[in-house]
């Protein structure tokens, strides 16, 4: 799926794993709740039970006492690769999350190891973005989900690697 040229943030790491391992981390919401700052739950919904294109899962959000919950769709599911999903609050789309996977290094010489950069582009139209920010509490939306990407990119490196050393 396409997307805008430029995410609202973006953040990248490289992990000591195959790009393999690190999509199958990525690629499970409850594994992401794990790792991440704001999201912290899912359930999937119409009876999906994995990640493939199409399928959704509503996720549960937290700031402080605020809760939330969005639906996610997926819509790239690129074993390895790719793993992308669209949120949205019923028909008000509010942003796409996608993690790139790629080989970083010589494998033969360095062992197995990748690249991952996260970005997320803000699909909320302004009025949303004032209204959404003040009931979850977050007026500077980009910063945090900054900081947040950094955050959950070290989280997923330290899983990844302990994995891979197991």
């Amino acid at each position: 799926m396409s997307t805008d040229a430029n995410p609202d943030a973006q953040a990248s790491i490289h992990v000591d794993a195959a790009p393999e391992q690190v999509y199958a981390l990525v690629s499970d919401p409850g594994v992401l709740a794990e790792l991440a700052g704001e999201y912290e739950g899912h359930r999937w919904l119409g009876g999906a039970t994995e990640a493939a294109v199409g399928a959704r899962f509503r996720g549960r959000n937290r700031n402080g006492f605020r809760r939330w919950s969005t639906t996610s769709t997926i819509t790239d599911a690129a074993k390895g690769e790719r793993f992308a999903f669209e949120v949205s609050v019923g028909p008000l789309r509010i942003s796409r999350w996608q993690y790139d996977i790629e080989p970083d290094g010589d494998i033969e010489q360095d062992g197995a190891g990748c690249r991952v950069v996260e970005r997320t582009w803000d699909r909320r139209p302004g009025w949303a973005r004032v209204v959404t920010g003040t009931l979850i509490g977050i007026s500077d939306r980009r910063g945090l989900n900054q900081r947040n990407m950094e955050k959950t990119l070290a989280a997923l490196k330290r899983r990844a690697e302990a994995v891979a050393t197991s």
